[in-house]
Order: C-alpha cells, then structure tokens, then sequence
C-alpha cells in the first residue's frame, strides 16, 4: 500500500467551524511559527542545490521551475520577481504551471495530472543540460512536475525539488531533493498554508542566494534593480544619497543620468579618482 503524503494527514485541530475568529487566528498562527524551523533544518540540502544552480549560470546556463497549483504559481512568482529586483533578463529564471498562464488565476482540470506535458512545456524553451529544472510540489506525488523531473534527467539535466513530504516519489526522482516536512495542515490537506509558507521561503533562499553570489546586489542594496515606478526611483535615489554622501537633487540627477544605481555610483566614483 502507498504511504499518504504527510501533507494528507489529519489536522490535530477539529470542529474548526466552532472556534471563535480569535481561536482560528491563534491556531493558525501557532501552526505557522513552526515553518522556519523546519525550513532550518533544510539548509545543507538548499545551499548544495544553490550553490550547482550559482555554477551553471556562471556557465550560462538557466534556472526553471516546474509546478501546479499553489506549488507552480510560487514558482512563476519567484521567477518573476528576478527581472524587477535584480535587473537580470526575463529568460535566466523560468517558472512554468501546469494548465499555462491561465492556471495562475484559475485551476484546469487535470493538467496535473499529464506526467508528459511538463517535458513538452521545457522543451518550448530548449532546456539542456546547462540548465538546472526544480519541481515544486507539497505532495511530492504530482504527475506533472515527477514526469517531468524524470524526463529532464534522463536527458542528463540536473534536478531538484521542494517537497514537504518525506519520502515522496519526487524526491526519490530528483538528483537533490528539498524536503521540508511541515506536518498536517490547519485545515487537513490545505497546503496553500504551511507547505505553500515553506515553499516560498525556500524560493526566496535559492534565487536571493544565487543573484547576491552573481554580484546583483551590493553591500545590501539591489543595485541593479529595474526603476519601474515612484517607489523604486525613491528608493534608487536614497541609495545613491547613502553611497556617495551627496543631496537629493544630486542623486535623483545621476539617477536620471545613468539609469541604474550600480551605474550612477560607478561612473561617479570614477570621476572622483
């Protein structure tokens, strides 16, 4: 008989619909404080994986995540936000969602479910052994993102995952395996709570690590971060107020200027040499 993900096991909570709004807050809360914990535990096993990603981008090669559901919309979200922080292209992190872009605001039926259409999503981006592929999946048993891990190592691509299952079927098909066991949910099997809590914070570990070892951020500042609004030309502007010890008018000027805050204080600096 198949083990049950851990993620299926029965909530330690019952009657939920009997708790004051007080009582459902609290719990809900006690269940996520213990998240970090279990993401802490998963730090060798991240930082082996960031540190092949780090290797093959330095050799030009790509970061993709594959998902479904609450587990694939994290991925495209953490891929997304790559552009905007770090000024990197749209094509170096690429989430993909079973069902396509449609999936991300609405769920389609049984696309999780095609263990073959993962590798036919990969291969519209020519995905290859420079490239490292993570599957995303709380379960650890979805079709889609196992079918997939699978195809691109035969291939001889490298792979990894972040389940929150112990030994699951994605983990035993992927070269490193991240597995963050978060433990029954609030509501049973809702793993948009801790496991998407997990997931995200184990996103956020991987591609932060990998774009500061990559020199996109400086001391702790987003350099090359993309000035696409007020806040973020604000933002770039007190950087450069920070860096070069000059008044706002003058930053906000080399802002202007340079177009980017790494090249507003660069050039400035060399002028003063």
């Amino acid at each position: 008989m198949k083990k049950n993900p851990d993620t299926e096991r029965t909530s330690k909570y019952n009657d939920l619909e009997k708790m004051s709004t007080t009582e459902l807050l609290t719990n809900i809360n006690k269940e996520d404080k213990s998240v970090p914990e279990s993401v802490e535990e998963q730090i060798p096993a991240i930082q082996t994986l960031v540190d092949i990603i780090l290797s093959k981008m330095e050799n030009g090669g790509r970061l993709f995540y594959i998902g479904a559901g609450t587990s694939g919309r994290l991925g495209v979200l953490d891929a997304s936000e790559c552009p905007p922080t770090f000024g990197v292209t749209d094509d170096l992190v690429i989430g993909l969602i079973a069902g396509g872009d449609v999936a991300l605001r609405k769920a389609v039926e049984n696309a999780e479910d095609d263990t073959a259409q993962a590798w036919k999503d990969l291969q519209g981006y020519k995905i290859s052994e420079e490239d490292v592929l993570v599957g995303i999946a709380a379960s650890g048993t979805t079709p889609y993102v196992i079918g997939g891990i699978k195809d691109a190592r035969e291939k001889g691509i490298v792979t990894g995952c972040i389940t929150c299952s112990s030994g699951s079927p994605l983990a035993e098909a992927s070269e490193y395996p991240i597995e963050v066991i978060t433990g029954p949910e609030f509501v049973t099997g809702s793993t948009r709570m801790k496991a998407g809590t997990a997931q995200k914070l184990v996103l956020n570990m991987i591609s932060t690590s990998v774009m500061i070892k990559l020199g996109r951020v400086k001391g702790n500042k987003m350099v090359d971060m993309q000035l696409s609004n007020k806040k973020l030309v604000g933002r770039g502007t007190r950087m450069i107020m920070e860096e070069l010890d000059v008044d706002e008018a003058k930053a906000a000027d080399l802002l202007k200027k340079y177009g980017s805050v790494r090249k507003a204080v660069s050039n400035s600096k060399n002028k003063l040499k």
